[in-house]
């Protein structure tokens, strides 16, 4: 599993993320606070809090996850 930070700032962000999310073959959450929602699921992601940067637990291969990042690194906080 990876684990990464994110931060999503309005709606075209998410849009964006989920469709990234969605290309994927492997399951990939976001976790705030106590919520944990799917990470290919645009009404699950505009429920949570984006003030703060998000937690995201990538459960795929190393291959997956490079592809994956790569997409969505205008995103990732450190």
């Amino acid at each position: 599993m990876k684990e990464f930070k994110v931060k999503l700032t309005c709606v075209s962000d998410v849009r964006d993320f989920v469709q990234a999310a969605g290309m994927q073959r492997c399951d990939i959450e976001i976790v705030s606070g106590r919520y944990t929602i799917d990470a290919k699921s645009i009404m699950g992601l505009v429920s949570l809090d984006l003030t703060d940067p998000l937690t995201v637990q990538f459960r795929g291969s190393d291959e997956m996850a490079a592809s994956f990042l790569t997409d969505v690194q205008e995103y990732i906080v450190a």
